[in-house]
């Protein structure tokens, strides 16, 4: 959660079934919990319905959208738990950049459930953190995975895509049951491969000793 403009529209989860979707019709103020993690520092920004600039058709395009320039974003709807065990889990959305964003994402988190929703912010736990994420001349498509308490970002960066002002991208994320991983922008594939080799999710099996030395009859 940090500095963007962002419009978002077609939020979903599935795995078999679907347990999250979101078109931000009509009400969708009362599925989503606004966070107030810096509202106590004034940076907190607004959202608002909105389509952007450009769109074909007013109702159905109609996504959220940051309001303000330079603030903090965060907000939240929950969905009950389930597993993914011997399931493709998929998660997509679009995301629209109405202008250039200087520092900022617009990525989704997916995790646990929250006692206070109106605390969600940078600490707040998650599982899944995916999506665009850009600040000077450092961009890339985040794909960041918990494990064991810790976040793990992937070793080498995805391609980032969110070029073109008032352009909508579609974001596709599968993850497999045999842990591997395919991501998809705009339905191209932009990475596809093993949570294993391209995340330092498992300790090494070697661990280089500094105290190691040669034994002195060698």
């Amino acid at each position: 959660m940090r500095r963007t403009l962002t419009c978002l529209s077609s939020l979903a989860l599935a795995s078999g079934k679907v347990y999250f979707s979101e078109t931000f019709g009509e009400g969708w103020e009362s599925r989503w919990v606004l966070s107030k993690w810096k509202e106590s520092e004034g940076t907190a920004g607004e959202w608002k319905a909105a389509t952007g600039k450009w769109f074909a058709d007013e109702k159905e395009d109609m996504g959220i959208q940051t309001a303000q320039d330079s603030r903090f974003f965060g907000i939240s709807a929950s969905f009950d738990s389930f597993s993914n065990e011997g399931k493709d889990l998929i998660i997509q959305y679009q995301a629209k950049y109405e202008k250039d964003v200087e520092c900022g994402g617009g990525y989704v988190k997916v995790g646990p459930k929250m006692s206070d929703p109106t605390t969600f912010g940078d600490p707040t736990p998650y599982n899944v953190m995916f999506g665009p994420d850009k600040c000077g001349y450092s961009k890339r498509t985040h794909l960041i995975f918990s494990y064991k308490g810790k976040n793990v970002l992937k070793k080498t960066d995805l391609a980032y895509k969110q070029e073109g002002e008032g352009t909508s991208h579609l974001y596709r994320m599968i993850l497999k049951p045999d842990n591997t991983v395919r991501v998809e922008i705009d339905q191209e594939m932009i990475y596809e491969g093993s949570m294993k080799d391209d995340w330092e999710l498992l300790a090494p099996k070697e661990i280089s000793d500094p105290s190691d030395k040669k034994p002195s009859d060698w």
